[in-house]
């Protein structure tokens, strides 16, 4: 929504995914550390094997993060320069797990329901225990409606989103 409002968007999770977990380096890197089990036939890290294991051992989650963290912010700050006056949205599941709330100029936390929130992690294909698991691996939503300097509510529908997201980008231009 606010790419077509005309903000530049960073996805954290598809960098990841499409750019970082594919080099090779990294597929040698997680082959060498975790074994055959999360490389797929074709070469590729399999992803689905890989979360199992890095989310039911906080000190395996910790090392993926270690190797592929700073690729990351590496392809932020090469995203960013293109266009460092902005506006930028970037979109980092845990932000505020990992302190990286001052690389950026205000926050907003998306909240929902902890059920709809499980609902629609089940809906994209994770098995509810697996959803659980990485739900617990976050902050508690209130704590992150607390750090978060704007809150939108995603419980209702898409136009009730639009509509907050529409009302919150005339109040940052209005003030900017």
């Amino acid at each position: 929504m606010f790419e077509r409002a005309g903000f530049r968007r960073l996805d954290s999770d598809a960098l990841l995914r499409e750019q970082i977990l594919p080099l090779p380096e990294v597929v040698a890197e997680i082959h060498r550390h975790f074994g055959d089990g999360v490389v797929a036939p074709d070469g590729q890290v399999d992803r689905a094997r890989l979360g199992q294991r890095v989310f039911a051992d906080d000190n395996e989650r910790e090392w993926l993060e270690a190797l592929t963290h700073p690729r990351l912010f590496g392809l932020w700050r090469q995203a960013l320069a293109t266009a460092p006056e902005g506006p930028w949205a970037v979109e980092v599941p845990l932000l505020f797990e990992k302190n990286l709330e001052n690389w950026f100029d205000f926050t907003l936390c998306v909240a929902c329901a902890p059920a709809q929130q499980l609902a629609r992690l089940e809906q994209r294909g994770l098995p509810h225990a697996l959803a659980e698991q990485r739900i617990s691996k976050q902050l508690p939503l209130a704590r992150k409606i607390e750090l978060a300097d704007f809150v939108l509510w995603n419980d209702g529908s898409v136009q009730f989103l639009q509509d907050q997201v529409t009302a919150l980008i005339h109040d940052l231009r209005t003030v900017s």
